[in-house]
């Protein structure tokens, strides 16, 4: 079947598509996911998936912004190719309509990040040509946050 790249840009699109996250995130509720988006979204959050006919196989949320030391920058945020669909060039897909959306904003970089333990991930990333720049310090002030 014939694979379809989308960008979802309203909330309904992509709370329509909960169950891929919990792919990645299996206690994350969905009232949580609305209440997130409903504060991402007015700031540059958007999605985009990969369909296989009706299904949602792949999906990843992007943001746009600008740093100091690096100018404007396009950041993956929650990568997920639903585990019966890998192997099948999804990943790849996404991965090459965020390096084209990259370059026609004029951003300088893209940006993730990979859990350190994902191994499956890194290798993934480093065969897309992305390679870690440094390390994503983090406190955790709340726990019970955390998706």
């Amino acid at each position: 079947m014939k694979l379809e790249l989308k960008e979802l840009t309203t909330k309904e699109q992509m709370l329509a598509q909960y169950a891929v996250m919990l792919h990645l995130y299996s206690n994350f509720t969905y009232e949580k996911y609305d209440a997130y988006l409903t504060e991402m979204i007015p700031h540059n959050y958007k999605q985009i998936a990969v369909f296989e006919g009706d299904v949602c196989v792949g999906l990843s949320g992007l943001w746009s912004g600008t740093k100091l030391w690096s100018g404007k920058y396009l950041e993956i945020d929650n990568f997920i190719v639903h585990p019966d669909h890998r192997k099948k060039g999804i990943g790849k897909i996404m991965t090459d309509y965020v390096d084209a959306v990259a370059r026609e904003t004029g951003c300088t970089m893209i940006v993730l990040d990979a859990f350190t333990g994902n191994f499956t991930a890194h290798r993934f990333y480093y065969n897309q040509g992305y390679a870690p720049k440094g390390f994503h310090f983090l406190k955790i002030i709340n726990e019970d946050g955390l998706s």
